[in-house]
Parts: structure tokens; sequence; C-alpha cells
């Protein structure tokens, strides 16, 4: 008897989602936990795997559609030997269930206003051609895609390519169906840098045309959540600036005295801010029109850039793990949200966030809360400043001028659940927590 498969619900806020790829073809056999297609959610692209057995009779939406409700139909299985009357029955079914559903948009496209009187995005616009880098080329095997075919590629082999410049349609992919993986990239990076195609040649290609990119689930979740967040939330902003010179010291003790755990600023940071909520509990809360939620542990999310966009892992009950063990968390956390494969427990429930740019010389910025929470903390880049030390004998006189690594925090607050004199309080807390790190250790 033909089975029906049906876009799976990934998450708890899923409604729809898109087919990054299917893994298997028609007429392939189908055992039972065999991987059938990427499915790709608001927030990572997961593997479905199938739960029953067969052949792959008939593919109802195809790689690439963004628009298909959960529980839609979207395949189906026929059992081996199955007469083909079954098969064409089924999909008659299958596609009538989906006619007859409230239908999903794809419809954003279709009723956005004409090109003539929207802006395009600023991010999109040609740049002046003298201003433009020149990309790095890439070796060719075959001829380039059709122009707006979609590129098939592992996370992990996009974030490659888009640090070295690559442009991944004039690679072809080994992977299964051609998908471009990481071996495929590196290949293309050796064959440039060993004569290749392209090496030697002093040929320089002419920028692209700009070209519409369809929107990935992702990015359009974090433009709904965050142009949400601006109009809804009544963000205000308090400001300290975090002398960081014993931190760097401690780290530096406790990276070479073992070789085996590599520590970094973040890791202190997240300890001290779960630290720092529980002397100040009322800043991890989140409000709603019914209540306000004090909550009882310290889950922090922390911000880490992807290729889709922003993904906010947390780690839970932080004020309970020390350095090492909130250190190895976050590693494996990043990696995994890179490559898009985090559960979407791991990444939705947070009480509060923690947006790192320091490490990309940002030395001060305002980060736009993530609904529900109620709190957003910016940690800018340490750098060594002129300060004025108060002099130790306390006679009034001038202080003496000296230098120290100081590090802006900026901390963005709903005020509806957190009012200035508590987000004051939270940070003088952070502040004292960073600028005597011994007791993030103790």
């Amino acid at each position: 008897m033909p089975v029906t498969i049906r876009m799976p619900a990934l998450s708890p806020t899923m409604t729809e989602g898109k087919i990054a790829q299917w893994l298997k073809k028609e007429g392939e056999a189908v055992r039972s936990g065999d991987l059938l297609a990427e499915i790709e959610t608001d927030k990572a692209t997961m593997e479905v795997e199938a739960t029953d057995e067969g052949i792959l009779g008939k593919i109802l939406a195809a790689a690439g559609n963004d628009a298909i409700a959960v529980n839609a139909p979207i395949a189906v299985i026929v059992e081996e030997g199955e007469d083909e009357s079954a098969l064409i029955e089924a999909v008659k079914l299958a596609l009538a269930e989906a006619e007859s559903a409230p239908q999903q948009a794809p419809a954003p496209v279709a009723a956005a206003p004409a090109p003539a009187v929207q802006p395009a995005p600023a991010p999109q616009a040609p740049a002046p051609q003298a201003a433009r880098a020149q990309p790095k080329p890439a070796p060719v095997s075959t001829p380039a895609r059709t122009p707006g075919a979609r590129v098939i590629a592992s996370p992990l082999a996009r974030r490659m390519a888009r640090a070295e410049g690559i442009d991944l349609a004039r690679i072809t992919g080994s992977g299964s169906g051609g998908r471009i993986v990481k071996a495929d990239v590196e290949a293309a990076m050796a064959s440039v840098g060993a004569g290749g195609i392209f090496a030697g040649l002093g040929q320089s290609f002419p920028a692209a045309a700009a070209r519409a990119e369809p929107h990935s689930m992702m990015r359009k979740v974090i433009a709904q959540r965050l142009t949400e967040s601006k109009q809804t939330v009544p963000h205000f902003y308090l400001t300290v600036d975090c002398e960081i010179d014993a931190l760097l010291d401690l780290r530096r003790e406790i990276n070479d005295g073992d070789e085996a755990l590599r520590v970094s600023i973040n890791d202190f940071i997240i300890r001290a801010v779960a630290l720092a909520l529980g002397e100040v509990p009322a800043a991890n809360a989140s409000w709603s029109d019914e209540a306000m939620t004090l909550y009882g542990a310290a889950d922090v999310s922390v911000a880490v850039a992807t290729d889709g966009g922003l993904i906010t892992p947390i780690v839970r009950s932080a004020e309970k793990k020390g350095i090492a063990t909130i250190s190895a968390e976050v590693k494996d956390l990043a990696a995994r949200a890179r490559d898009g494969k985090l559960a979407p427990e791991e990444y939705q429930g947070g009480t509060f966030t923690i947006s790192n740019m320091g490490m990309m010389g940002v030395r001060e910025f305002a980060a736009v809360i993530n609904p529900p929470q109620a709190c957003i903390l910016a940690i800018g880049a340490g750098e060594e400043r002129v300060v004025v030390r108060k002099r130790a004998d306390g006679d009034g006189r001038d202080g003496e001028i000296a230098t120290a690594t100081l590090m802006t925090c900026t901390l963005s607050c709903d005020h509806r659940a957190v009012d200035g004199t508590v987000g004051a309080q939270f940070l003088a807390a952070f502040k004292g927590l960073v600028e005597h790190p011994v007791r993030l250790i103790l």
C-alpha cells in the first residue's frame, strides 16, 4: 500500500519548510532509517530519515520550493512490486489534498510591489566598478551552470568559498546529486595556488551583474523577528567600560598551564553574565501581556554567525558550570551551528543573549533584543586606552594618567520588563566580576 511522506515539523515553531535537496531519487529503494532529504527550517538544515520501506515512487515537491506547509505531501513511497495504478491513485489523492489545503505563500514574492517602485536593498546594489575588489578565480571543469540555477553545497563548503572569494557556480560537486562539499572547495583552492586552470594567466573577470538571491528560511525569520522587535519592544541602552587586564592575565595563565584547555574571553563573559544574573535576578526576565516571567536559571544564548544568518545556541544553567565546561560546550555548539546541525532545543528558549563582535575589531555597538528575552549584551573589542586613576593618598589632587585594556559593553533592555535601575545594577555586577576575574573560577 502506498505511503505518503509529509513535510515534518522539525521544531515547535515551524509552520513551513524548504527542501534543500532530495537524497533519494524516484525509483530508488528506500529502507527505514535511510536519509530521504535535507529540510531547511528557520534556523538549521536538518536531514529527514525514512520510517517506511519500499520504492520512492513519486516526488511531489521539488528541491528549492520554500513554501511547503508542515504536513503537506512531499513524496509517495510504494511497496516493491506494487501495481503502478496504486501509485497513480496515491499521487492523485496527495495532489488533491494539497490543492484543497489553505494556500501557503510563495505569495510574498507575487504580492511584492513592482521593482520600479521598490528600491533594491542596499547590500545588493552594484558597487562602482573601480571600488569593487576582484574576486579570486576558481577552477572550472565543466561549463558554468545555467544563470540563476541553485547551487547545491554544504554549509561548510559555502563558508570556505565565501572566505576565499571563490564562486561556487564554477565548481563541480563530487557529493550526492552534484553537491559541492569541503573537498571540492579545497581542490579549487589548491588548483588556483598551484598553477590551475586560471592560475598565472593574468586574467581578470568582470564583476557579475546584480541578481536576486532568494531568501533562505533562516533569513526570512530573522527579518521578521527583528523587525517586530524594533517595532514593538521599547529598547533602551546602557554602556560601561570594563578593565580586562586582570582577566587577560588569568586567561593566559590558564591556557599556558594546560595545552589541552584553550579558553576564550567569551567563555569568561558567559560565566560573568550567568553569575551577574544570579546577583540581579530581575534582569533574567521576559515580558508578555499576561505576566512577567522571572527565570530561575541563566540559560545564556550566544550569538553565532553562520552562512545563512545569526543563530543563538544556548549554554543551559551557565551559573552552575565552570569555565572549562562552558568553553567545551560553546565550541561544540558553535561548530554544529555553522554546519546547520543544531537540534531546535539547543537554540530555542534562552533567557539572556550575548553578542560579541570584539573579535571582529568592533569597539562598540548596540544589539537588537531577541524576544521574548528582555536583555542582550553587546561586547566590543578590548583595546588599550588612556585612563585616569585616583591617587592612593586620597588628598583630592588630580589623578594619575595611565593605560589599561578596556572593553566597552552595551546592554539593550526591554523597558517593559527591565527598568533602568535594574539594568544598571546588572552591569555593575557584571563589571565587578570581569574586573576581579578570580571570582569567576571560585
